[in-house]
């Protein structure tokens, strides 16, 4: 499943200026994957995107992945 988080990280480090502070967690349970994505609190608001679009885009492409493997993933932005 790393194939995931490592979309999420690649993604969040090419929106952020503070590349080094993109963390990517993936917590695995029995139906459900849930990836915790940290960034600096001043490219919080990148990773969000415009009435979060760019958060939402990146739930639904890992949705459509969750899919092939049968199981839901959940994107969580922390700060």
């Amino acid at each position: 499943m790393s194939y995931m988080k490592d979309l999420v990280e690649l993604t969040a480090k090419a929106l952020v200026d503070n590349q080094d502070k993109v963390n990517v967690t993936e917590i695995e349970g029995e139906k459900t994957v849930v990836i915790e994505l940290r960034v600096d609190p001043a490219d919080l608001g990148k990773v969000i995107g415009k009435q979060g679009r760019i958060a939402r885009s990146l739930r639904t492409l890992l949705s459509a992945m969750g899919r092939k493997i049968n199981k839901r993933v959940v994107l969580e932005v922390l700060e």
